[in-house]
């Protein structure tokens, strides 16, 4: 995630120093990106949120405006409609809310005259597409010589993983990227090695006693 997110701010960066087009554009398309992580979005989750969908939570004020996100075109089961939930804003995540007040309030601002309506415009006032996200984040994925079997998917995938890593209930990560069914949660819950390690390091301290090596 350090290294993607790097590129995508690099990138801005590139452009505002060459005197290029298309800074205000980078900049939206690296909010877009650590939008879906800090959520676990889908592409069409984020590509149809609107300004009104940013709001307030009030078990959580420090984080404003931006205390949670309600997604109201989440993947529906077969034959319905889009699936609604309210996406909480995490304390290991809260940095995503400097980037929506910058990005609200000084750059999208840039793209249209109205305060409300799609959160990401393009130039032309419409929504940014999922496809887009596709070629942006294939774009910086090659760059960085990854494989090419990685998907914009990835970031979502992360979400989850990290979120079973801090220690968050499968529950509350089931209904934070809107599963309907707890196996498919599981399925995501592919935790790193260090994660591993720790859960082993403190169930040896909790059956043999002794000292929790997990801070060293």
């Amino acid at each position: 995630m350090e290294q993607f997110f790097t590129a995508v701010d690099e990138r801005v960066e590139t452009i505002v120093h060459r005197g290029r087009k298309g800074a205000l554009s980078a900049l939206r398309d690296a909010q877009i990106f650590k939008t879906i992580y800090a959520y676990g979005l889908r592409r069409a989750e984020a590509t149809g949120l609107d300004v009104a969908d940013l709001r307030p939570n009030g078990a959580a004020p420090r984080f404003g405006r931006f205390g949670a996100v309600d997604v109201r075109w989440g993947k529906g089961s077969h034959g319905s409609g889009p699936r609604r939930r309210s996406v909480l804003t995490l304390p290991e995540l809260g940095w995503i809310t400097d980037g929506l007040a910058q990005w609200i309030d000084a750059a999208r601002p840039r793209f249209t005259d109205s305060a409300s309506g799609p959160l990401w415009p393009t130039e032309r006032g419409s929504r940014v597409s999922p496809r887009y996200i596709d070629l942006r984040f294939a774009a910086i994925r090659d760059q960085l010589e990854w494989p090419a079997e990685l998907s914009v998917h990835a970031l979502r995938h992360t979400y989850v993983t990290n979120l079973i890593e801090w220690g968050y209930a499968e529950k509350f990560v089931q209904d934070q990227v809107g599963h309907a069914y707890a196996s498919t949660t599981a399925i995501y819950t592919s935790v790193g090695d260090d994660y591993k390690n720790r859960m082993i390091a403190k169930a040896l301290s909790r059956v043999y006693g002794g000292p929790d090596d997990t801070t060293q």
